[in-house]
């Protein structure tokens, strides 16, 4: 058996993992500030303050905002998703054990992605309610109408709240949630039980990697400019013949990292269950 695989396979192997990752490897990926391909060992994002508009006398000058300028940065973290494969010929032909190669390696990247912003959104200080309770309405509408424009974060359509499946089972008794008097046919959860769900202009994710510590599991509602990942390279695929396995070690790997942008964007419901 020849030590080599036709480039083409590779070429085909490499794009189907890439094109399975934007599809289905991370569910926050692309509810934050992203950025790929970054030439550097450390990923920085931009922090724009808050401006005040002034007034101008007439032929006088305008007074510039000048709003504070600072960055936050982080390290990124190489992440690999290898799997040996004993036999050339099964790899090359079976579509089958390559699709499923592909997908584990693009689930366990997607869970890496998604577990890194889980990890900073842990960092938040900023908690609606008390962790005695569940997902109640009252701590939902004191999150997006008192805590977030507290700090004028803007009812723009970019905000996320990621839930775990138990908040979310709490969500479905709650009639604003759930009935079409208040959502419309088109929004009714019950639409597919993975789906995503736009409610009060906020998209509502459930997910099953959410921090639960001490029977309390952190939520967390966010704007989408207030939470930062980063890629130094983004998802690359490597097949290498290994004499001494007596197989083929195919492996997909990226190197990223995730931050906290702006502390103000994000806040906790902490949900006992």
């Amino acid at each position: 058996m020849a030590n080599t695989i036709d480039t083409a396979f590779i070429e085909q192997y490499d794009a189907d993992v890439k094109l399975a990752y934007q599809r289905m490897g991370s569910l926050l990926r692309n509810t934050v500030r992203t950025k790929n391909n970054v030439a550097a060992s450390k990923c920085y994002f931009q922090k724009l303050g808050k401006g005040n508009a002034t007034a101008k006398g007439r032929n006088g000058d305008v007074v510039p905002m000048n709003p504070e300028h600072s960055n936050v940065n982080f390290t990124p973290v190489d992440r690999y998703a290898p799997e040996y494969v004993d036999s050339l010929d099964e790899l090359k032909t079976n579509i089958d054990e390559k699709g499923a190669l592909v997908k584990t390696g693009v689930y366990a990247l997607g869970r890496e992605t998604d577990q890194q912003i889980i990890t900073q959104l842990d960092t938040s200080m900023n908690y609606a309610g008390e962790n005695n309770d569940g997902l109640t309405k009252a701590k939902v509408q004191e999150t997006l109408f008192v805590d977030l424009p507290a700090h004028a974060i803007p009812d723009d359509g970019d905000i996320t709240c990621v839930i775990g499946w138990k908040q979310w089972e709490q969500l479905l008794d709650i009639p604003e949630f759930k009935s079409a008097d208040y959502v419309g046919a088109a929004n009714l959860p019950w639409i597919g039980k993975h789906q995503a769900k736009m409610w009060l202009n906020v998209l509502w994710i459930p997910h099953s990697g959410l921090t639960l510590s001490g029977g309390v599991r952190s939520c967390h509602m966010y704007h989408k400019s207030a939470v930062g990942h980063g890629t130094v390279q983004d998802v690359k695929t490597a097949i290498d013949w290994i004499p001494q396995k007596v197989a083929w070690l195919v492996n997909a790997h990226m190197s990223m990292g995730a931050c906290i942008i702006d502390t103000t964007g994000v806040v906790t419901l902490r949900c006992k269950e």
